[in-house]
């Protein structure tokens, strides 16, 4: 997952992620990959049991990407907004984009399979795979 305009809003994880978060570690290994633009993502995080990569400015595009090839992207669900999320989205098995307050890249918007405009709700599919069964069906 992205950080800033994914999980957080100006640096801030939005209300009632960090019990989400928490309570989908349960089912799920959680990996949040951030640029941290406002150095407020290892706070944010605290106690959320996940692994928080921060990357360096340059190339994020292809690092997010690279990062999910590397868990095995036939297995991996990713969550984004941003630009630089894009490959990460079209890689993995499943592409979740939010659009929060930040907005979303065009680009990104289109690399997704779903897009939810809470991230709460994004989780939440991830809790309730039926949900995402009914979304995704043809």
């Amino acid at each position: 997952m992205d950080y800033n305009g994914t999980l957080a809003v100006d640096g801030r994880l939005v209300d009632g992620v960090c019990e989400a978060l928490t309570a989908l570690s349960e089912e799920l290994t959680l990996h949040v990959l951030t640029a941290d633009t406002f150095g407020k993502a290892a706070f944010g995080l605290e106690g959320v049991p996940c692994k928080l990569s921060l990357l360096p400015d340059d190339d994020q595009h292809n690092r997010k990407r690279d990062y999910v090839v590397s868990l095995g992207a036939e297995r991996t669900v990713s969550i984004g907004n941003g630009r630089n999320d894009q490959l990460m989205l079209k890689a993995s098995a499943l592409g979740i984009a939010v659009m929060l307050v930040e907005g979303i890249a065009a680009e990104t918007l289109l690399a997704s399979d779903v897009v939810c405009t809470s991230i709460i709700d994004a989780l939440d599919l991830l809790r309730n795979p039926l949900r995402l069964t009914a979304t995704l069906r043809s």
